[in-house]
C-alpha cells in the first residue's frame, strides 16, 4: 500500500526510500483520473508495504503436496482488470455488475502501538487481496473511540473520499465491524459502497467452501449478518405509509398495519435461516458418527490448528502425503481433511486439518462452524501452527488461543509448531521458543525439524495403557496379526512348543477380546 506523494513535511513521506517514490510516481501517472496531493496531519498515518499476512515464498508448493488440480479449478476463472460494466450512479450500489475491485482501507489506531495497527492494515490488504481486489491505499487514523455516525468522523470521512477520488477506487474496506448506521453514514460521504473486515472475510469463505457442508455453513454466517443491515432503495423497497398521509400521495387503503417489502425480505431470510440450520444439524451426525468411531476403536486424534496461511495444510501435506490444496492466500482451505497417520513403532493416529483462525473471526462463522471446530476440541493432541515469519506470531497465536477457548478446546494438549522457520528471523525463533516451552521448530517446504515434529507427535498423543502376557495358539493367526496392527504395542514375541508367547501393551476394546488368551504361568 501507498500514499500520494506529499511536498509538505508528512513524516511518513519523508521516509521513502528512492525506489518506493519511483513506484508511486509511475502509479498516478497510469491513473486515468488525474491525482491529488493528501495531505496526512497528525494523528493519521499512511501505510506503506505490502500485505504482510502473506508470504514471500516463491514457491509455494513442494512434491508432497501432489497435482494440487483443485489449485488448478480455483485460478481456471480470473477476473480481469480495467474490464466492467459499472453502473454510474453510486446510489445503485447494491446492483453493481462483479468486477475486479479498486479498494481502499482505512483503519483506527485506538490501543496498542502503532505497529501493531499498521499490521492489522496490512493483514486487511491480504484479506482483499485474496478476495480478488487491487488495493490502492490505506490510512490509520489515531482516534480514541470510533464515531458514532461514521466511524472516521465527518472531517476524516470527507479526506477519506479524496482519496478515493485521488486513486479511483470504487470501494472503502474498514478495518473493522461497522454498524449499519456507520456503514450507511460512510457510504453518503465517500459515494463509493463500503464494506467492513467481517463482510470481506465471509466474501472470502463463500468464494472458497467446496463441500455441502461448508457452502450452508458459510450461507447462514451471510444471512445473519446480513439480516440486521437490510435496507430499501428507490420506490420499490419504500416503506408502507399509514395514518393521515393523504398529502404523501397514498391515502385510503394505505392505514394500519402491513408487511412492507423490507419485512417481507426479513422474514424470508429468517426462513432460509431456519432451513439452513435444520441442514447443517442433519449432517452433524455424520461427522459425529466418523467420530465415535474413532473413539470406540480408540484411535488417537491429532488435530493441525492455527492462523490461517500458517502453513497447515502444507504440514498436512508433508506429514501424510494427503494432496490437500495449498494457496498462498488466506483462508484457502475450509473444509476440514481428515488422513490415517502411523508413529515410527507402528501406533496410528488421525490428522485432521482445520479452518484458519484470524484476528477477530467473525462470531457469525464460529457459530456456523462450530461442528467443523469441534475437530479440534474432540481431539486428544493439538497441533497449533504459527507462522513464525509473520511480523505479529505473538499476535497470532493470542488471535488462535481465544477461539479455542470459544469452542472449548482450551484443556486440550498443545504443541506450539514454528512453521517457515526457513524464511524467519532467527531472533524471533529463539525469543518464541523460550515463550512456548512445548514447541517444535519446523518448515513444512523444506521438511527442516519434521522428524522432531513426529516424534513429539508420538510422545504427546495417548498410548496403549493395558499390558498383558498372551500364549496364543498357533492356527490363531489372526490374533497376532491383529497385535501387529496400529492400536496395540508388541513389547516381546517369543515362539514356544503350545504357540506364540506375546507380552504386548493393548486398548482396553482389544485387551477384552485378548482375555481368553491371557497366560497365568
Amino acid at each position: 500500500m501507498t500514499s500520494q506523494p506529499n511536498t509538505g513535511s508528512d513524516p511518513a513521506a519523508q521516509d521513502m526510500s528512492p525506489e518506493e517514490i519511483q513506484a508511486v510516481i509511475d502509479r498516478i501517472l497510469a491513473k486515468d483520473v488525474p491525482a491529488r496531493n493528501v495531505t496526512a496531519t497528525d494523528g493519521d498515518r499512511a501505510v506503506f508495504g505490502r500485505a504482510q499476512a502473506i508470504s514471500r515464498l516463491d514457491d509455494e508448493h513442494t512434491s508432497y503436496d501432489g497435482d494440487q488440480q483443485d489449485l488448478e479449478e480455483r485460478r481456471a476463472l480470473r477476473r480481469v482488470a480495467g474490464l466492467s460494466t459499472e453502473l454510474e450512479d453510486v446510489t445503485e450500489v447494491e446492483y453493481r455488475q462483479l468486477r475486479l475491485e479498486r479498494v481502499v482501507l482505512a483503519g483506527l489506531w485506538s490501543e496498542g502501538t502503532l505497529a501493531d495497527a499498521e499490521n492489522s492494515l496490512r493483514e486487511l490488504a491480504a484479506l482483499a487481496e485474496t478476495a480478488g481486489s487491487e488495493v490502492l491505499d490505506g490510512m490509520v487514523q489515531r482516534r480514541a473511540k470510533p464515531d458514532p455516525g461514521t466511524f472516521l468522523g465527518s472531517g476524516k470521512a470527507l479526506e477519506l473520499k479524496e482519496i478515493v477520488m485521488a486513486t479511483g477506487a470504487d470501494t472503502v474496506v474498514v478495518d473493522a465491524e461497522l454498524a449499519p448506521s456507520q456503514r450507511r453514514g460512510l457510504e453518503d460521504i465517500v459515494k463509493v459502497k463500503v464494506i467492513d473486515r467481517t463482510a470481506l472475510i465471509l466474501d472470502i469463505f463463500a468464494q472458497h467452501a467446496k463441500s455441502r457442508e461448508g457452502k450452508a455453513q458459510v450461507e447462514l454466517a451471510q444471512l445473519e449478518y446480513l439480516l440486521p443491515r437490510l435496507r430499501g432503495w428507490g420506490e420499490s423497497m419504500s416503506r408502507q405509509a399509514g395514518g393521515q398521509v393523504g398529502g404523501a400521495g397514498a391515502g385510503m387503503g394505505s392505514r394500519g398495519p402491513g408487511e412492507t417489502k423490507i419485512e417481507l425480505d426479513r422474514r424470508r431470510i429468517r426462513t432460509r435461516m431456519a432451513k439452513l440450520r435444520r441442514e447443517i444439524a442433519a449432517m452433524k451426525p455424520a461427522r459425529e458418527t466418523k467420530r465415535a468411531n474413532r473413539r470406540r476403536n480408540s484411535v488417537p486424534s491429532v488435530a493441525i490448528a492455527g492462523y490461517t496461511n500458517a502453513g497447515k495444510s502444507s504440514l498436512l501435506n508433508r506429514l501424510t502425503d494427503a494432496g490437500v490444496l495449498v494457496e498462498n492466500a488466506l483462508f484457502a482451505t475450509l473444509d476440514p481433511t481428515v488422513r490415517k497417520a502411523e508413529t515410527s513403532d507402528g501406533l496410528g493416529y488421525t490428522l485432521a486439518d482445520t479452518v484458519g483462525f484470524v484476528r477477530s473471526l467473525p462470531t457469525q462463522l464460529v457459530e456456523a462452524f462450530r461442528s467443523t471446530l469441534e475437530e479440534v476440541a474432540d481431539a486428544d493432541l493439538i497441533l497449533h501452527v504459527v507462522d513464525v515469519s509473520h511480523p505479529d506470531p505473538e499476535g497470532q497465536i493470542a488471535a488462535v488461543r481465544k477461539v479455542f477457548s470459544e469452542v472449548d478446546a482450551r484443556k486440550v494438549p498443545e504443541i506450539i509448531v514454528l512453521n517457515k522457520a526457513d524464511a524467519a528471523d532467527p531472533f524471533v525463533v529463539e525469543r518464541l521458543k523460550q515463550r512456548e516451552p512445548r514447541h517444535v521448530v519446523v518448515s513444512a517446504r523444506t521438511g527442516q525439524g519434521i522428524a522432531e515434529l513426529l516424534k513429539a507427535i508420538s510422545d504427546g498423543i495417548p498410548r496403549p495403557s493395558v499390558k498383558l502376557e498372551l500364549l496364543i495358539p498357533y492356527d490363531r493367526g489372526d490374533l497376532i496379526s491383529k497385535l501387529h496392527e496400529t492400536d496395540a504395542e508388541i513389547l516381546s514375541l517369543d515362539h514356544g512348543e503350545h504357540g506364540t508367547r506375546a507380552v504386548v501393551m493393548v486398548r482396553e476394546g482389544l485387551a477384552a477380546e485378548l482375555e481368553s488368551f491371557v497366560s497365568n504361568d
